[in-house]
């Protein structure tokens, strides 16, 4: 008995019927579409998105060159070279580069700075327009985190009761 309404089935289409019904109660249900350009979706403040260096209050940079980014960065993403600073001796970054198309924004690096110098902002909208571009150097770096320093203040005094 099983095997004829199977069969019958089969032969009225029911499954194509159920089908094209559920098409036609979507066709006319609300859309949920993000016109992006001029909308934007809320993000959460552990967004990660393009890379900064910060610096101290008094304008010096944060990074002591350790390189503990470097060394945890499972896609090798990370470039430093480091010297002995003039005057004080203290180790500083000669070359912090990151390869943008390397890198897979898990957030290693965030994580294992002593000093809290590499952070990951909420910058989701950057390109590249030529060869080369992807890689970005330490003055880039430093600089982006000048531009965004509120924002990325904001959000590590908001997410400091979790770490």
């Amino acid at each position: 008995m099983n095997r004829i309404t199977e069969y019958f089935k089969s032969l009225l289409l029911i499954e194509l019927l159920k089908g094209m019904a559920l098409t036609l109660r979507y066709m006319f249900a609300p859309k949920y579409t993000v016109r992006f350009p001029m909308e934007h979706i809320p993000r959460s403040n552990r967004f990660r998105g393009l890379h900064a260096l910060r610096r101290y209050a008094n304008g010096e940079e944060r990074c002591i060159a350790c390189k503990l980014c470097e060394a945890v960065c499972p896609a090798l993403a990370i470039t430093i070279d480091s010297a002995p600073r003039e005057g004080d001796g203290q180790r500083r970054t000669t070359r912090y580069d990151i390869d943008l198309f390397k890198c897979i924004f898990c957030g290693f690096c965030e994580e294992s700075c002593p000093v809290d110098s590499i952070v990951e902002t909420s910058v989701m909208e950057y390109h590249f327009e030529q060869r080369g571009q992807n890689v970005v150097t330490k003055a880039q770096l430093l600089a982006i985190g000048d531009r965004f320093e509120p924002e990325i203040a904001a959000a590590r005094a908001q997410d400091a009761a979790y770490r």
